[in-house]
């Protein structure tokens, strides 16, 4: 046995962490309790009452022990930034939402289903784990006022024998989302923002859809072209800016007929925003949040009302697909580059609604974009994974990959890909980004990470420039987008043990193995 912990026997200390200090709980049976806080623990489901007291944090730890060879797998908050990788006991790494232990023979797993209403994180250490239940509201306690709040639900499971740690690993994600929310079809396509970033056009998005349906001839599964920032009102003098939504700028005169001269084309329209950024200053102070006027109040009724508008709208113009951005750090404050950013969201505000949790919040904002998509497809970027599973069809899993920088492909693309493929069909589907296809990079590596994508039965999106756009590209384009437009490989990664850059992975059987790095080594420093 890899380890002699059992996270389905009650723990061994449970503590709540409040805005006036660290309470320790007193147990009696399945109950935890200190002051006017409680927790219940019935079946792996932890259940959380308070009077008044602002509760921040649940803090279980069981005692125990692992093996002495043990390596640590986990994951991330929202998207991952190349820094998913197995390591040894390192008891300060806070490992989000779950965690894998293995000696490459046997693996288990610890963690908690999806859809939480907390964010959940993890502590391994020699003698034992700890799970940090987390259930502020903005960055204060919640007050649940005698409400009983369900937290989270405890899973864990251990490999069969035989069972790689990676097939464990998938197996694993499946127990944790029980009923994912799939596209109806494999998505692939096009999204012009690595080699454009912004600077784009109606005429531009109409030549980069003349080119997709070239290098798509022949498929029945039609692709995607992604119209991604650029095109709402006040991008041009803000930059990634948020609403209003309600049409689009002197480069996008007409975002009906946009989409209706893609489809006659032969490619389904695509489209971005970022939902709760709000610029138009007529809307009232009460509507705004409390840490940054800019960002609307997710909390309050009528901002959800706003969000549905406006994604019922951008859908009714024709898009068939919505990629929502900024959506965590527009609502907490901060991008979480590491785990440990999400601890240091500031204490100084909390939702207009103090009895809601982070989670609750984001849930709401995720089920409302969901039930006004009209049907579409959705892609959550900078969004909560453990959150948008079983509500998003699609999650961009890591961050940006480059046009023009090879390094930041590798480091960004290819560990997210590696690393979070279990994901793929268990909580969503996963996009590793686009394939940034310019002459800043070299071809020779970008048809690598071209064909690793393909090959993966994930989705595949390139952002092809025009005029760079060899024959020899297009050949290539051609086969990737084929395999794409049916996503029927399946891919397992091999070497995820021994680097945070897979090289070699098997597909159908058979082992594909990639050579990352350029003969210089990698460029610059990508964290």
């Amino acid at each position: 046995m890899i380890t002699d912990i059992n996270i389905f026997a009650l723990p061994d200390r449970v503590q709540f962490l409040t805005e006036g200090g660290t309470l320790s709980a007193a147990q009696s049976g399945s109950r935890f309790a200190a002051e006017d806080i409680a927790l219940e623990i019935t079946d792996g489901c932890l259940m959380l009452t308070a009077d008044q007291t602002p509760v921040k944090y649940c803090k279980l730890r069981w005692n125990g022990s692992f093996k002495k060879d043990t390596r640590f797998l986990g994951d991330a908050f929202e998207r991952a930034y190349g820094n998913l990788e197995w390591r040894g006991f390192v008891p300060h790494r806070i490992l989000p939402w779950y965690f894998l232990a293995s000696d490459e023979k046997e693996t288990v797993g610890f963690g908690v289903k999806t859809g939480p209403n907390a964010f959940v994180s993890w502590n391994t250490d020699r003698q034992g784990v700890t799970m940090w239940v987390d259930v502020r509201c903005g960055g204060r306690g919640v007050i649940l006022s005698g409400r009983q709040l369900e937290t989270a639900t405890l899973v864990s499971d251990t490999s069969l024998e035989g069972e790689s740690a990676f097939a464990f690993a998938k197996r694993f994600c499946h127990a944790m989302c029980e009923k994912p929310v799939l596209p109806d079809a494999p998505v692939y396509g096009s999204n012009n923002w690595y080699y454009a970033y912004g600077n784009s056009s109606q005429e531009e998005i109409l030549r980069d859809t003349d080119l997709l349906v070239e290098l798509t001839k022949g498929l029945e599964n039609r692709p995607y072209m992604v119209i991604d920032d650029c095109w709402q009102p006040l991008s041009l003098a803000h930059g990634a800016a948020g609403r209003p939504y309600d049409c689009g700028n002197i480069r996008f005169p007409d975002m009906p007929g946009l989409a209706a001269e893609m489809k006659k084309r032969g490619v389904r329209p695509g489209i971005w925003i970022r939902p709760i950024e709000s610029y138009e200053m007529f809307l009232p102070g009460r509507l705004r949040c409390e840490r940054d006027r800019r960002v609307l109040d997710i909390t309050e009724p009528e901002v959800l009302e706003l969000i549905a508008e406006d994604v019922n709208r951008v859908t009714s113009w024709g898009y068939e697909l919505v990629k929502f951005d900024f959506a965590t750090i527009d609502a907490l404050g901060r991008f979480f580059m590491e785990p440990i950013d999400l601890m240091h969201i500031p204490d100084n505000w909390a939702w207009h609604d103090r009895s809601k949790t982070n989670a609750e919040a984001i849930l709401a904002m995720y089920r409302v974009i969901r039930e006004n998509a009209n049907g579409a497809v959705l892609i959550g970027c900078n969004v909560v994974g453990h959150l948008a599973a079983g509500i998003l069809h699609m999650h961009r899993s890591g961050d940006d990959t480059s046009g023009f920088d090879w390094g930041r492909t590798l480091v960004m693309g290819v560990n997210t890909l590696a690393f979070r493929l279990p994901q793929h069909g268990a909580f969503f589907a996963i996009d590793a980004d686009c394939v940034g296809i310019t002459k800043s990079i070299d071809w020779k590596m970008n048809r690598q990470f071209l064909r690793l994508l393909a090959l993966s039965g994930t989705p595949l999106f390139c952002s092809m420039k025009p005029s760079d756009i060899t024959d020899e590209m297009k050949q290539d384009l051609r086969e990737a987008f084929a395999i794409a437009a049916k996503q029927e490989t399946v891919m397992e990664t091999l070497d995820w043990f021994e680097t945070s850059a897979p090289c070699d992975y098997l597909v159908d059987g058979r082992v594909e193995h990639f050579d990352w790095m350029e003969e210089e080594g990698l460029s610059g420093f990508h964290k």
